[in-house]
């Protein structure tokens, strides 16, 4: 199935949660920080008001509380603005 966000909403890949601290201890899921960074992996349109800055494949920096949780196919994606989206990392 695929996603084609609508308007200025852009579909992000979060990175994955540490998993060890650099001293090789694990850290249980409920202890993990919520990744900040991800990829992009579809874009809107774009609205008459906002043109479209990032692009599919670009890996792109969000703050903590920015977008929407869902899941599709067991994976997990956030659908956000793209005001949400403090940079790209190049």
């Amino acid at each position: 199935m695929n996603i084609k966000p609508l308007g200025d909403r852009v579909l992000v890949e979060p990175a994955q949660a540490e998993e060890r601290t650099a001293a090789g201890i694990i850290i249980p899921d409920s202890a993990k920080e919520k990744p900040l960074q991800g990829k992009v992996k579809a874009v809107g349109n774009g609205t008459k008001d906002e043109e479209m800055i990032v692009k599919a494949g670009d890996t792109v920096l969000y703050g903590k509380y920015a977008g929407t949780e869902i899941e599709l196919e067991g994976c997990k994606y956030l659908i956000m603005r793209q005001s949400d989206i403090l940079g790209i990392i190049e």
